[in-house]
């Protein structure tokens, strides 16, 4: 057929007032005239082409005796691009994918804000879920999600035992050591530690009573020796702890890369600089003053309570929300920060002349900080009704700040709670008794979904600033 033939066709087409598609099986007779109200999208087109060649790089064939448009497209999602045609409106139903339909109605040419408004809010919604979630995925080594990235991980941590001289054993001893709730023995082991660390925690606090405080020879209050016995027990144990970790641990190179493992180091370490500092001033009277950085390593011991992290899923999902909510985090900590400034100049400008509390802009700082987060000591409070009027407006302005970014912080520390219940899951049907037997039980069909949703929701991303997008708004404008 010759090109002028095949325009004459088309021509004729749109003369007789209808066209024939096949989208997949699916066949339909489609007026010209309700093809042309939109004439940016494939169908619209398709009716100006002049050549075979431009009506194949629309549709994938072409019948000349039948005069039929052939796509090779899901049958199932066009009724959905017909009834746009018709209406001027697309609706998304609550069981379809919405990939898929965002890829169909892109391919048919045709912009996602046709979606009435009332499936509009469900498909957006549905459709950024990946978008939400992408910081899942920044690092398969240092998130705590239950990926199979990370059981791999874990799985092949393992595997560097087999080979090894008492290689099984060490392996029992380090997924006893490691992880928590795996076997009856690290069950044992994990509620002593937990007991010896809140046995040093209370101690600690006893301590600082002044009942329990035995004064020495010059007449200083000093510790009780009980709780010396504690406290030397408690660092016999960590130390313990430390060194039979290190010593199975799989990768000597990996193991302080581990948050867990540098907070057990950092609950040791003030203890041996204090015991070092105590020896250096008792040999050498002129470094008295180093006895002051003993006594400011004796609180860090505080930070033991860290250790509980290891033990706690809990601990270590909120160390992973607040690890991955840096910018929520970042935008409450502005937020406040511009309340304060800004109110805190009103209450100065206000107060300045009858509060001798709020004299300074510092001081005001202080009081709106106070009133923002909703804490209110009472130790400054403004006494004229301009100033109780800023203070009711601070207070107000604070609960609505707080309150914004703490749903998203929230909802990440959900996700991150329910992931490491998986992942320790999976971890535990592990079965390394008689050597590396199998690859531990994972859903790989929730896995695949979860990266092709992220996929198509990149692809859809890519796509949404195209020539053809751009080209149908301003046909529209």
């Amino acid at each position: 057929m010759t090109r002028q033939s095949l325009w004459d066709v088309s021509e004729a087409n749109v003369e007789d007032g209808e066209i024939r598609i096949n989208v997949g099986g699916f066949k339909r007779r489609l007026r010209s005239h309700t093809l042309l109200r939109f004439p940016e999208t494939r169908l619209g087109r398709l009716l100006l082409c002049h050549s075979r060649e431009a009506i194949l790089e629309l549709c994938d064939d072409y019948d000349d005796v039948q005069r039929e448009f052939y796509f090779d497209r899901n049958p199932e999602l066009f009724p959905y691009v017909l009834h746009f045609y018709h209406t001027g409106k697309l609706h998304v139903m609550a069981e379809l994918c919405v990939f898929s339909f965002s890829q169909e109605i892109e391919y048919w040419g045709i912009n996602e804000f046709f979606i009435d408004s009332c499936c509009s809010y469900s498909y957006h919604g549905r459709k950024v879920e990946p978008e939400q979630e992408k910081w899942d995925d920044q690092s398969d080594q240092e998130s705590t999600t239950s990926s199979f990235d990370e059981i791999l991980a874990f799985y092949n941590d393992a595997s560097k035992f087999d080979g090894q001289p008492l290689g099984n054993f060490r392996r029992q001893l380090w997924l006893a050591l490691d992880n928590p709730g795996y076997s009856v023995l690290s069950r044992v082991f994990s509620i002593l530690s937990i007991l010896v660390v809140l046995g040093s925690i209370i101690t600690m606090c006893l301590n600082s009573l002044a009942d329990f405080q035995i004064p020495d020879s010059q007449g200083n209050p000093g510790e009780d020796p009980r709780f010396e016995i504690v406290e030397h027990f408690g660092i016999a144990w960590f130390t313990f702890e430390l060194v039979a970790r290190f010593a199975v641990a799989p990768d000597f190179l990996k193991f302080f890369k581990n948050a867990l493992n540098l907070i057990d180091l950092m609950s040791i370490v003030p203890f041996y600089i204090t015991l070092v500092v105590n020896l250096v001033v008792e040999s050498t009277p002129t470094l008295a003053n180093l006895g002051r950085v003993a006594q400011v390593l004796r609180l860090m011991r505080i930070f033991r309570i860290l250790k509980l992290a290891r033990h706690s899923t809990g601990l270590r999902s909120l160390g992973a929300t607040l690890k991955y909510s840096y910018k929520e985090v970042g935008l409450l900590l502005l937020y406040l920060s511009v309340g304060i400034s800004i109110f805190s100049v009103v209450a100065y400008t206000i107060e300045k002349e009858e509060n001798e509390g709020l004299a300074t802009i510092p001081a005001c700082w202080w009081w709106a900080t106070v009133s923002m987060t909703t804490v209110g000591y009472g130790d400054v409070v403004p006494g004229t009704t301009a100033g109780k009027l800023t203070a009711s407006a601070c207070i107000l302005a604070g609960i609505l700040v707080v309150v914004l970014p703490i749903t998203l912080i929230f909802n990440k520390f959900s996700h991150f709670y329910r992931r490491q219940k998986q992942l320790e899951s999976a971890m535990r049907s592990c079965d390394f008794g008689d050597g590396m037997k199998a690859v531990p039980s994972v859903n790989l069909r929730d896995y695949y979904a979860h990266k092709v949703k992220s996929l198509m929701a990149s692809l859809t991303n890519m796509s949404r600033s195209s020539p053809s997008e751009l080209s149908l708004n301003d046909s529209l404008q």
